[in-house]
């Protein structure tokens, strides 16, 4: 079991080839890359690693090559989403297979469950047997979680955590107070882990763990520091560190993430290659924000 969610973890891209074809050699560098530079953990397969476009023999193959090349240095996390209750439980059986270390498992998009058919899919995620983590984002599923719906689901035995990225501050406090700390006082770990750059120091003040990143697929020593001085109380040097940050976190959801971060990660010559489609390549008129947010940070 895993014993604790808290730090830096970055939701990995996923190294194309100019052909489209998935780069396993720049995959197994970029996870060396990343937990060389101090990275926490580790989350294949989710949003930004183009997750939808990828199919099952792709995703297997990225999986045992991660857990192979990480050799449980950091926490593996894998993405084992779907709108399929059913396929959901086997991606989620597939990674526990694996090796995993903890599953995360996004709210059902596009169908759009009601209360008890969220409950009851988060159930038969965690009756696989491996932790698994919440991911809220309603900004790309049409349904949010809620505090009260949250303290439900928390209930399960087996659910470790939330990935919030509602984008909603009251709101990941309301998860902190009402289902976190209550917890907490009951003895089980319940981690609040944001799920967007700019909250990871505020969410931290409010009492979170960490962040599941984006931009630390470039900056991951950077994004490391950032999580471990808010965590340990250190806000002047968290606060330095955001507002060094900030400009980068714009420019790497001027579009649809993956895109702006596999661009800038292309120019500092790190592994990402292209997008597949439906994505397409960056727009020219917001390369030069990008440029300067990287500029900044000594690119």
């Amino acid at each position: 079991m895993l014993k604790e969610l808290r730090g830096a973890f970055t939701a990995l891209v996923t190294p194309m080839k100019e052909n489209g074809e998935v780069d396993y050699g720049a995959w197994r560098r970029l996870v060396s890359f990343q937990i060389e530079q101090g990275i926490d953990g580790l989350v294949p397969l989710g949003t930004t690693g183009e997750t939808p476009t990828l199919d099952d023999e792709e995703e297997e193959r990225l999986i045992k090559t991660a857990l192979e090349e990480n050799a449980g240095r950091v926490p593996v996390i894998i993405g084992t989403g779907s709108n399929s209750t059913r396929h959901m439980v086997m991606y989620t059986k597939r990674a526990r297979d694996l090796g995993a270390d903890a599953a995360l498992v996004v709210t059902p998009y596009y169908n759009k469950p009601n209360d008890e058919g969220l409950i009851r899919h988060f159930e038969e995620a965690a009756a696989v047997g491996i932790p698994v983590i919440i991911y809220n984002i309603a900004s790309r599923t049409g349904r949010n979680i809620p505090a009260p719906l949250m303290e439900k689901i928390s209930r399960i035995p087996g659910i470790a955590g939330v990935k919030e990225a509602s984008g909603d501050l009251t709101q990941m406090g309301d998860v902190i107070r009402e289902v976190k700390f209550p917890l907490k006082a009951k003895g089980k770990d319940f981690a609040v882990l944001s799920g967007d750059d700019a909250f990871t120091l505020p969410l931290a003040a409010l009492g979170g763990d960490g962040v599941i990143s984006v931009i630390s697929n470039l900056v991951p020593a950077k994004v490391a520091a950032l999580s471990r001085a808010a965590l340990s109380g250190n806000f002047d040097e968290a606060r330095r560190l955001h507002y060094e940050l900030l400009p980068l976190i714009k420019a790497a959801f001027i579009e649809t993430n993956p895109v702006p971060i596999k661009t800038a990660m292309g120019w500092a010559g790190l592994p990402s290659g292209p997008v597949r489609l439906p994505l397409g390549k960056l727009d020219p008129k917001n390369e030069a924000p990008l440029m300067a947010a990287m500029k900044d940070l000594g690119f």
